[in-house]
């Protein structure tokens, strides 16, 4: 996986809130959180505003489940925020979050609302395995918010917060 050039200091993860399964006829595509995925969304976006997270850029998988996870941090978050939903972070691996990361150099911070296991992949990434089995040794929990910060000496990524 390429890692970023230029980056911006802080980095967002955060994997979409818990969804149902797909009904008959419906594409994975379309599945809707259900009602705890509804609850959990909020919560992290409300704990998210209250520790005054406020990403420049929300890039979101266009996913009804990931659409739906990023309204609820809009709803939480005040100020200019600005939200973008694309089709190219469903089922992408985690080298095109880095690209879509990448190409948001202007921000300052860049959050990305999608899937796993391109989000838990770039975490590894970023972080490295002994933050991952610290932080999740389960595995990257649904609505699972990571917050990295950019440390200019050495260039490395640490782990701010998460929120689970």
């Amino acid at each position: 996986m390429t890692l970023l050039a230029s980056p911006p200091q802080r980095i967002y993860l955060m994997r979409h809130a818990k969804s149902g399964w797909a009904k008959p006829g419906e594409r994975d595509f379309d599945r809707r959180l259900d009602d705890a995925g509804l609850i959990e969304a909020e919560q992290v976006a409300g704990v998210a505003a209250k520790r005054g997270y406020r990403p420049s850029i929300v890039l979101s998988s266009s996913a009804v489940r990931c659409r739906q996870t990023a309204e609820a941090l809009r709803r939480s978050i005040d100020g200019a925020t600005e939200f973008r939903f694309l089709d190219e972070l469903y089922n992408a691996p985690a080298d095109a979050y880095v690209d879509l990361i990448e190409q948001s150099r202007q921000f300052d911070s860049v959050m990305l609302v999608g899937h796993n296991p391109a989000i838990e992949e770039l975490f590894a990434t970023l972080v490295g395995m002994d933050a991952v089995n610290r932080t999740i040794p389960e595995g990257y929990p649904t609505s699972g918010l990571a917050v990295l910060d950019h440390q200019a000496a050495g260039g490395d990524w640490i782990l701010t917060d998460f929120i689970a």
